[in-house]
């Protein structure tokens, strides 16, 4: 009698240099589970014809990466309150019958990484400034929300996206220009950077934090480098400071459990797996 192996994978565009592989192999290593994780490069004029085939083929789910987390929704027979509410998908489950279900776990990703790495921090101590209003934004910004944030302060270059955002997230949602930052700073119980600013290799971000108060808990999307100059600031200041990887190991967690059948740890030997890989 044959057994189906278990296959999942992540689709982008380009894919070549994600993460989710090592991620979810360590993970398949770790618990013994003869299933594949694999990444696949599928062009925005194909994805329609892949995500009806990936089923067919015995695929049980997908992460979705750039360029496609906006599109894939509307390829979607379901979609999960908080996809929709951000407008973005990054984990997708087939059902049996080939359905696609679709579901965002970024915000929890970030939430999820905050309490192991910050377990004092709380949202509702105080507001929260966050740079940036792309997709991880809208995820971040809407968890905060959910989590009990009084106010989320927004800042983006293009004062049109942070609005749309405030639109989609509603009144507790503040958008602010950037030249104002440093005004906002002290009152703020944690800042976010969500922008691609301050990776290796590309713009750095260049915001003066002498303002920020050393009880702020500073935490960076970013993580190559994995010590971003913003954290690398902040810690000179004197507050806690969480990296950028443990949201991307979190928020990998829900769909793991969904294909593989197994809820699975996020701890230092993961993060050394997907760092060396």
């Amino acid at each position: 009698m044959s057994v189906e192996v278990p296959l999942a994978g992540v689709i982008g565009n380009p894919v070549s240099h994600s993460k989710s592989p090592a991620l979810h192999g360590h993970w398949l290593r770790r618990y013994g589970i003869n299933g594949h994780y694999v990444p696949l490069k599928v062009t925005h004029e194909d994805l329609k014809k892949v995500m009806r085939a990936l089923p067919k083929m015995g695929f049980l789910g997908v992460n979705v990466t750039i360029p496609h987390k906006e599109q894939v929704l509307s390829l979607a027979d379901s979609v999960s309150d908080r996809a929709a509410l951000i407008g973005a998908a990054n984990t997708i489950t087939f059902s049996s019958k080939g359905k696609v279900q679709a579901d965002n776990t970024d915000g929890m990703g970030f939430l999820a990484n905050l309490h192991q790495n910050a377990p004092d921090w709380r949202a509702d101590a105080g507001p929260a400034l966050v740079l940036g209003a792309g997709g991880a934004a809208r995820a971040i910004v809407s968890a905060l929300l959910s989590e009990g944030a009084p106010e989320v302060f927004v800042v983006n270059r293009t004062r049109a996206r942070g609005e749309a955002l405030r639109d989609k997230l509603g009144a507790r949602v503040k958008v602010v220009d950037w030249t104002r930052i440093p005004e906002l700073l002290p009152d703020q119980a944690c800042l976010v950077n969500t922008t691609s600013l301050g990776m290796e290799g590309g713009q750095p971000l260049n915001i003066n934090l002498s303002t920020l108060r050393p009880s702020t808990l500073v935490t960076d999307v970013v993580y190559t480098p994995l010590q971003t100059p913003l954290l690398q600031q902040a810690a000179a200041i004197g507050c806690s400071t969480v990296d950028g990887l443990g949201m991307l190991l979190h928020q990998a967690v829900p769909g793991f459990e969904r294909w593989f059948g197994q809820k699975p740890e996020v701890d230092d030997a993961l993060r050394q797996a997907v760092l060396t890989a």
